[in-house]
C-alpha cells in the first residue's frame, strides 16, 4: 500500500487559515454591530460543520483499520484519538459563546469569544501538526486508496450541498496548480463542472461577504 495523502494536508492549510481569521474577524468587529456579528457567526458555523465531519470520518474511517493493522505505532492512532477530543472540547465551548456574542455583540462577549477562539486554534494546530509529522506516514503504509477515498465520500454525504461548496472553496483557495489539480481529479466530471459555474462565484460571493 502507499497512499497519497497530499490532499489532507491541503484541507489541514484551510482549516489552518480559517481558525487564524476568526480570531482576527471577531476582534475587528464594533461593539453593538449585530449584523457583522451574524456574518460572522453564520461563517463560524460553516467552518464548524466542516471540522466536525472531517474528523468524525476520521474517527469512523481510518482510526479503526490504522489499529487493526499497526503494532508499536497503535500509540499514534490512539494519541490522534486524544487530540479529536480535545479539539471538540474547544467547539463545545464555542457552540456556546459564539450565539452570545451575536445576540448584542457586546465587548465583552467579543473578547471572551476571541480567547475562546484563540484557544481552539492553538489546540487544532497542535492536533494538525502532528498529525501530519506521524500519522499520515503510517496512513499512506497502511490505508488502501478505497479507505482513504472513503473518508472525502463521508464529507460529501453527510454535509448539505451549499455548505460543502464553501467548504471545498476554502480548501481551493490556497492551493497551487498541481494541488488543485490534485483535489478536482478526486470529483466526478459532473460535479467539477458545477464547481466552475456554481461553486466558484458562490465561493467568492461569500468571501467577499465574509472579510469585507
Amino acid at each position: 500500500m502507499s497512499v497519497n495523502t497530499q490532499d489532507m494536508k491541503i484541507v489541514h492549510r484551510a482549516f489552518r487559515r480559517e481558525s487564524r481569521l476568526l480570531v482576527e474577524l471577531v476582534a475587528a468587529v464594533a461593539p453593538g454591530d449585530t449584523a457583522r456579528a451574524k456574518v460572522i457567526g453564520d461563517h463560524f458555523r460553516v467552518y464548524r460543520l466542516g471540522l466536525h465531519r472531517h474528523h468524525e470520518g476520521e474517527d469512523e474511517l481510518l482510526w479503526p483499520p490504522l489499529l487493526s493493522r499497526v503494532d508499536l505505532e497503535a500509540d499514534i492512532v490512539l494519541r490522534m484519538e486524544a487530540q479529536h477530543e480535545r479539539v471538540a472540547a474547544t467547539l463545545t465551548r464555542l457552540d456556546a459563546a459564539v450565539p452570545a456574542w451575536e445576540a448584542t455583540a457586546g465587548a465583552d462577549e467579543r473578547d471572551a469569544l476571541v480567547a475562546a477562539l484563540s484557544e481552539h486554534r492553538v489546540v487544532l494546530l497542535e492536533h494538525l501538526d502532528d498529525e501530519e509529522a506521524t500519522l499520515l506516514p503510517l496512513a499512506a503504509e497502511h490505508i488502501t486508496e478505497q479507505e482513504w477515498a472513503s473518508l472525502g465520500d463521508h464529507l460529501v454525504n453527510n454535509t448539505p450541498k451549499p455548505t460543502l461548496l464553501t467548504l471545498f472553496g476554502a480548501v481551493l483557495e490556497d492551493a497551487d496548480p498541481a494541488e488543485r489539480a490534485l483535489v478536482l481529479r478526486g470529483l466526478p466530471a459532473p460535479a467539477r463542472v458545477i464547481w466552475h459555474l456554481i461553486g466558484r462565484p458562490r465561493y467568492a460571493r461569500h468571501i467577499r461577504r465574509v472579510r469585507g
